[in-house]
């Protein structure tokens, strides 16, 4: 499946908490913005292989002052009309995690807010 993820917006399936980042792409580099719900800021920065793959690292600021790191990799999927990215993620340090979490296209027209 081979995708572009330029503009591209994506929050949690099912709407989750607020949280909403715009994707960036030159080549098979891939970087993102987000923030929303307990979200203060995040980045992400990382590649897109051929078949859509993203292989991702992340930095966030918690409205807490938390900073959280990690990693992720996401796979591409159509559910419906809609692509999903399935999360495969890890946290690093006195908040280290792991998890799956699936994220949903948000549709062009539907306005969210997300910090440039």
């Amino acid at each position: 499946m081979s995708i572009s993820y330029d503009g591209r917006r994506f929050r949690a399936l099912g709407g989750g908490d607020g949280v909403c980042a715009e994707y960036n792409q030159r080549g098979n580099l891939v970087w993102a913005v987000f923030e929303g719900g307990h979200v203060r800021r995040g980045t992400i920065t990382g590649t897109c292989d051929e078949r859509g793959v993203l292989r991702l690292a992340y930095t966030m600021v918690l409205e807490t002052g938390e900073v959280i790191a990690g990693h992720s990799t996401n796979t591409p999927q159509r559910h419906g009309g809609t692509l999903v990215l399935r999360e495969v993620w890890e946290r690093y340090g006195e908040h280290a995690a792991t998890g799956v979490s699936y994220l949903e296209e948000i549709p062009a027209l539907e306005p969210v807010g997300v910090a440039r």
